[in-house]
């Protein structure tokens, strides 16, 4: 197309640059500089040219056997910067708000955090609180409670036993599984359901409902929708499934935001 990557602005090397950044996902993990340059339309120069600035800068690094690039650590301190900051709290909070309104319950979203998931934002509903403390920075055992189990239930089977298979699980309360074949059966079936309900199984005066959130096919979370075992609602809690899973899956799309990379590459 053009021959130097300066030669239409320096606006246009931005908007090349992050379309680059934006094109890595699960299925994408390095790009080559030809094709790369066969994918977005560049020339071979202003491919090498992009790929070795943001190379120099730490977004990239370059194997230099392959000669491909991949991410860099870079990429790792904004994402671990706007985490600290809130930037990801504040992100699902405009799904989790609509979530507790419409169904009149505590919404969370929850993130990885080793054998735990860690609960980083939460909406109460028109019941209000499930607790007396906020649920934020709570973390929630893989074995106990449909919010990890929404999570670590869609993990590669091989990657979850791996993690799980031989440790020692504590019991929270009398529904507590504790044992290692049954749990990964518990795992199993929900998978194979899509969402997972738990009663009294981490904290005995509260039962939820729980969906895996996913950036394409990796999951990165769970969202759940909480209620107090002493509260009467005139609905039960599995009829909010519907709009628990079309949550899931607008929290995943404004995570994954790739609509701006895909207009382009299009």
């Amino acid at each position: 197309m053009d021959e130097a990557i300066d030669a239409r602005g320096p606006l246009q090397t931005v908007d090349r640059a992050l379309q680059i950044l934006l094109s890595f996902d699960e299925t994408r993990r390095d790009w080559g500089v030809l094709e790369l340059a066969e994918e977005f339309g560049f020339n071979r120069s202003t491919s090498q040219r992009l790929l070795a600035a943001l190379a120099a800068r730490g977004f990239l690094i370059s194997d230099p056997y392959s000669r491909r690039y991949s991410l860099g650590p870079a990429m790792w301190h904004m994402a671990a910067l706007w985490e600290r900051g809130g930037g990801l709290a504040r992100l699902a909070e405009t799904v989790l708000a609509r979530l507790a309104e419409s169904t009149g319950r505590t919404a969370s979203f929850t993130v990885p955090d080793g054998y735990h998931v860690r609960c980083v934002a939460a909406v109460d509903g028109d019941s209000g609180p499930v607790r007396s403390h906020p649920l934020v920075g709570d973390l929630y055992p893989a074995h106990a409670g449909a919010t990890s189990r929404a999570y670590f239930a869609f993990l590669d089977p091989l990657v979850r036993r791996n993690m799980l298979s031989g440790r020692p699980f504590a019991r929270y309360t009398e529904l507590t599984e504790v044992d290692d074949a049954a749990l990964e059966r518990l795992l199993d079936d929900t998978y194979r359901q899509g969402w997972a309900y738990s009663e009294g199984e981490f904290d005995q005066t509260t039962r939820a409902i729980a969906a895996p959130v996913r950036v394409g096919a990796t999951p990165v979370g769970s969202i759940s929708v909480i209620e107090p075992k002493v509260f009467t609602y005139e609905d039960d809690l599995t009829a909010q499934v519907p709009l628990l899973l079309d949550a899931a899956q607008r929290l995943g799309n404004l995570l994954a935001n790739r609509s701006a990379a895909a207009r382009s590459r299009s």
